[in-house]
């Protein structure tokens, strides 16, 4: 880490300190009241790095500034959070950092314990801070997509890949078969290394934008020819 990234980080917590004893908003914010705005600047942090791989393949920078900006405001929430949890005498910013920490160590044994590590996969490697299934990390209120997704990488990384054969598409088709069916295609994707949530998305930018140039089309002249 650089100095001007240390300086940066202090300056950053000098002014959040600042903040929670002398502006009214800051000082009441508590845990609870930051998780719905935390989760906003998740999204908007999503937006912005769909926006930058767009760019790029555009060979524009402007997108860069707003992944700047959505970094900036995701990173000043998780420090927010452990100022608060300082203030409550829960955890100070220090104990999150070093557990974050001393997690990544312990999940790279064979980068940092190699005569230890006997070639356990990533997720059979979770598994020994005690969880019971390695489902156990995929929050239960995921968006439907995200968690197929989730649910089937971390099936595959404990070698389960077991998908019934998809139906195929009918008029009759209940919700039940429907949604066995999306849950295929996305087991189809993850086949082929294609994230299927984020297919979806750049497929929702697309009918954005042919909209959006729908509604701003030259005003046509609906009169015949003659």
């Amino acid at each position: 880490m650089t100095q001007e990234t240390i300086t940066a980080f202090q300056r950053l917590n000098d002014i959040l300190d600042t903040l929670r004893k002398e502006c009214p908003w800051d000082r009441k914010q508590t845990l609870a009241s930051l998780r719905y705005l935390t989760i906003e600047e998740v999204y908007e942090l999503s937006e912005a790095v769909l926006q930058v791989e767009s760019a790029d393949k555009e060979k524009s920078p402007k997108a860069n500034t707003e992944l700047k900006k959505e970094l900036g405001d995701l990173f000043m929430h998780l420090l927010f959070y452990s100022k608060i949890a300082e203030d409550e005498h829960r955890f100070t910013t220090a104990d999150v950092l070093n557990a974050i920490s001393d997690k990544l160590i312990d999940r790279h044994p064979f980068i940092y314990h190699k005569d230890q590590y006997d070639g356990e996969s990533w997720e059979q490697i979770k598994m020994h801070e005690g969880r019971k299934s390695v489902l156990e990390g995929v929050p239960a209120g995921l968006p439907p997509l995200v968690k197929a997704v989730r649910l089937q990488e971390k099936a595959a990384g404990i070698g389960y890949s077991k998908i019934d054969n998809p139906s195929p598409l009918r008029d009759e088709m209940d919700e039940e078969q429907l949604g066995d069916l999306l849950f295929q295609l996305v087991h189809w994707a993850h086949e082929r290394g294609i994230n299927a949530d984020d297919a979806l998305s750049k497929a929702n930018q697309r009918f954005q934008q042919k909209v959006r140039d729908y509604e701003n089309r030259p005003p046509q002249d609906d009169c015949p020819s003659t």
